[in-house]
């Protein structure tokens, strides 16, 4: 790879971290971008598995979302694949590829030629692949893996400072609530500030259910 298509990358991502305030809106530029940046790419998707779901929140082209959709339907693939082993995994002409027979059939039949898969983070039995389509198969040469690589490895660091900040914006967000609902719990029943809490925590033991969400119920139902 050449130095400066590796200072593009970095500027890049940069770009990315920089305008992206949600998980969302970072996978999407992920994925736009990797159909611009590694050669070859026509088509482009993010697989998440969260708890053991497989998900596509972000597809660019129809056929990238068709593919994942197989991979939903026959619980088979190399995107999923690729997020759970860590690895890249690479279909360089999908007629011929024998690890998932039915799932390289029915896109074979789609009209996807070849596709390589990219693992972006692995966080305990949450799993993130970056995955790029093309019609054509061979499609992706050793400069594109190369390529594709060194993405998947930059944007798993932008995809997790995002996922802290949305992380720390809930906390945040939380600490407020609770502290809102405690400030009622106060003033309705004349008590301090601890006992505010350990009402709210006993709340919250009884009925099995989220600290946040008992204050959320308390100030939803309002003085009184």
């Amino acid at each position: 790879m050449r130095s400066e298509d590796t200072v593009r990358m970095a500027e890049i991502i940069r770009g990315l971290r920089a305008e992206s305030t949600d998980t969302e809106a970072v996978l999407r530029g992920i994925s736009k971008t990797a159909v611009d940046s590694v050669p070859g790419t026509e088509y482009a998707s993010v697989t998440l598995v969260t708890g053991g779901r497989i998900e596509t929140p972000v597809i660019v082209g129809d056929l990238a979302g068709a593919s994942d959709d197989l991979q939903r339907e026959l619980n088979e693939g190399p995107c999923v694949r690729s997020a759970i082993d860590d690895a890249t995994i690479l279909v360089d002409d999908m007629r011929r590829e024998q690890r998932w027979p039915r799932y390289a059939a029915a896109a074979t039949e789609l009209g996807i030629g070849s596709i390589a898969c990219f693992c972006l983070y692995i966080n305990g039995h949450d799993f993130g692949a970056l995955n790029l389509l093309s019609t054509t198969t061979h499609a992706f040469d050793q400069d594109a893996i190369s390529i594709g690589e060194l993405f998947a490895a930059h944007c798993a660091t932008a995809f997790s400072a995002v996922r802290e900040k949305e992380q720390l914006r809930a906390a945040l967000s939380s600490r407020d609530l609770i502290g809102q609902a405690k400030g009622m719990l106060m003033e309705r029943f004349r008590i301090d500030a601890d006992a505010a809490f350990l009402l709210l925590s006993r709340l919250s033991q009884d009925s099995n259910t989220k600290l946040v969400e008992v204050a959320t119920r308390i100030i939803d139902a309002g003085p009184g």
